[in-house]
């Protein structure tokens, strides 16, 4: 006798919107709803299956047994299975028995499940996102924290392995205990933002997250939806942005996950030259099927929603967009006008903008993690572009991180990797990441990418934070960097807080701290980050002595910064043009002994009338070696101009 009842929560819009693609929140739909018939409490089931010959529901409550709780198909040929079980409570484990045409029976955990068991069983948990947030302060005044006028530094960080506990290093810290230390670590460093890579639910512990089964539940390895929940609250209530890493782009091919979910290539492109991917052995969502779309983009209007999040980074963005990423020739074919954009990703793309923008409008962030130069990525859709409200901006990392490698005495030859960013910074609204994935697989942590012995090392680092900060753009910084953790990122492990004994490494994070400062409240640079407004070269072809000069301006016409780069280990005295009626202060240095340098003073020695480089005047400088200072225009209207003695 079955033992599921009839019931339903879709309506007729519902199954038309769904689809046609266009249901964006299938979460209050799909997967496992408290309800009540007839005067009695039990749990509602449903799910897509339209290749399904039968659906029933196993779990602990019934021996998984698949013979007992077959669920009703719906009339609609809308492949929805549906049905309510008497008495069932949170905490029940389950999955769907499906019966392929073929006859065979897969065990299936819920695509909608807000919860997963952490074996190897893998089981759904029927489970709720009921929370009693206390973040309205924030959710009310956030859209001027997110929007493009405000000053954005993100923190980018792997809940498993950024604290664990020292008396017991291989077990997890609750996202909660997570939240007592790592909140007032990113509200005394000056972060605006964390950026989480994924927490949603994942089987293999070295995809860092990036190979999601369970795209709804919050992954249980930290604990309850409620554990995440309270993380971000109290994030939120500290006034920091929390981004999530989500990945639309690709899922693995577990047994109980999305692959072949009916029998069928439900989920996935079934040609494997669009629905496989050659690198990460997974399979590509099939971004022409309607229904596919639906749940990615409820998927995406889920976090925003039911957790409060404020953003979400795309990641893998150019595999989905090319159709030859990774392939050699003949293992792709083009699209209808002989080229390899995936039409059919783009427009997803579009679509996903186009609706969480619509609902959540400057209230939130999506950035694209996009490393080629796929055009208008970041500009509206009704203007063809793709819609994301900010890029990573992966050449700039690359040149930079390639420049810091280079010999000093060969630097000359590479001057251009740090000016050539200026030639295209303003294509895209971008966020200047020096992230995860450049501290992994052998490539070396970022303070050992740095040239010279341990000074000049720091000095490089610290050098280039103050590139980074300054430049105009967003910033992102993974986990560690802030401190010059030695060792290359390892998941299975705590970082390495023990450094900050040692002055050279937290004298790097005070620098971190300083520029945190610097960014986040002085309008020069951030207001203009994205327009050509905010930056001019002053300098940008000193070759010979690896030096470069800019200013940062804000939106008033007398708040304006200038920044001098000196890239060589030595002390120099350098002249630089200025315009008649300017007068410079320095305001930071980061050869400061404070920050660990050596403390050379960044003195302005001279300043007189003579012209120089399309400049009516020149100011010459002390610059300390392998640093980067920053001076603030003077706002006094009666300085005058006077000469100041060289000081030995």
């Amino acid at each position: 006798m079955n033992s599921v009842k009839t019931y339903t929560l879709f309506t007729h819009e519902d199954v038309y919107l769904f689809k046609e693609g266009r249901h964006y929140k299938l979460y209050g739909k799909f997967g496992v709803h408290s309800v009540e018939k007839d005067g009695k409490q039990g749990v509602y089931f449903s799910v897509w299956a339209p290749n399904a010959k039968k659906v029933s529901v196993i779990g602990n409550f019934n021996n998984w047994n698949h013979k007992d709780h077959i669920l009703f198909p719906r009339w609609d040929e809308s492949g929805i299975w549906e049905g309510f079980i008497e008495g069932l409570t949170w905490g029940t484990l389950y999955k769907y028995a499906i019966e392929t045409m073929g006859g065979d029976i897969l065990e299936k955990s819920d695509p909608y499940a807000l919860s997963w068991e952490q074996n190897i069983q893998a089981a759904s948990l029927v489970s709720t996102t009921w929370y009693e947030w206390s973040d309205q302060a924030w959710m009310e005044d956030r859209w001027k924290r997110n929007n493009l006028d405000a000053p954005i530094s993100v923190y980018e960080l792997h809940l498993g392995s950024w604290l664990r506990n020292e008396d017991f290093p291989d077990r997890f810290l609750n996202y909660r205990d997570i939240a007592k230390s790592l909140v007032p670590y990113i509200k005394e460093m000056g972060f605006t933002h964390v950026e989480l890579m994924p927490v949603m639910e994942y089987p293999y512990e070295p995809s860092w997250g990036y190979q999601i089964t369970g795209f709804y539940a919050a992954t249980s390895r930290f604990g309850s939806p409620q554990d995440l929940m309270f993380l971000i609250d109290d994030l939120h209530k500290n006034n920091i942005g929390v981004i999530l890493d989500w990945v639309p782009s690709h899922f693995p091919g577990d047994a109980n996950g999305l692959y072949r979910f009916d029998g069928s290539h439900l989920y996935e492109h079934e040609d494997p030259k669009r629905g496989f991917h050659p690198d990460w052995k997974s399979h590509i969502f099939n971004y022409g099927k309607n229904e596919v779309k639906s749940f990615l983009i409820s998927n995406a209007m889920f976090w925003l929603d039911r957790y409060h999040v404020d953003g979400l980074r795309v990641d893998a963005v150019t595999s989905m967009l090319h159709l030859d990423y990774s392939r050699n020739e003949g293992e792709w074919e083009p699209n209808i006008y002989g080229e390899n954009v995936n039409l059919e990703a783009k427009t997803f793309l579009q679509e996903f903008n186009t609706a969480v923008y619509k609902e959540f409008g400057d209230n939130i962030i999506t950035i694209a993690e996009e490393s080629s130069d796929f055009p208008m990525l970041t500009k509206p859709v009704h203007d063809g572009g793709v819609g994301f409200g900010m890029k990573w901006m992966m050449g700039w990392m690359h040149d930079t991180l390639d420049y810091f490698k280079e010999d000093f005495e060969n630097r000359k030859y590479h001057h251009h990797k740090l000016t050539f960013a200026s030639m295209y910074m303003y294509n895209e609204n971008y966020i200047m990441p020096l992230s995860h994935d450049e501290v992994v697989h052998g490539k070396a942590s970022l303070i050992y990418k740095m040239k010279g012995d341990e000074w000049q090392k720091f000095a490089n680092l610290r050098t280039l934070y103050v590139y980074m900060f300054t430049h105009p753009g967003a910033k992102l910084l993974f986990m560690g960097d802030e401190f010059g953790q030695t060792s290359e990122w390892n998941f299975t492990r705590s970082l390495d807080w023990n450094l900050l004994q040692y002055p050279v490494h937290k004298g790097l994070q005070e620098l971190v701290k300083k520029l945190n400062h610097i960014y986040t409240t002085e309008p020069a640079f951030y207001e203009n980050q994205f327009n050509k407004h905010g930056f001019e070269w002053v300098e940008a072809d000193d070759l010979e002595n690896s030096v470069y000069v800019y200013l940062r301006k804000g939106k008033r016409r007398d708040d304006v910064f200038m920044v001098i780069l000196n890239l060589a280990p030595k002390v120099l005295d350098y002249k630089v043009g200025i315009h008649t009626g300017t007068h410079w202060d320095v305001v930071f240095n980061s050869d400061d002994g404070q920050y660990s340098g050596s403390g050379v003073v960044p003195e302005i020695v001279e300043e007189k009338y003579e012209e120089w480089r399309n400049y009516q005047k020149t100011m010459t400088l002390k610059l300390p070696p392998l640093a980067g200072i920053v001076l603030r225009k003077k706002k006094d209207k009666k300085y005058k101009l006077h000469r100041i003695k060289h000081r030995r």
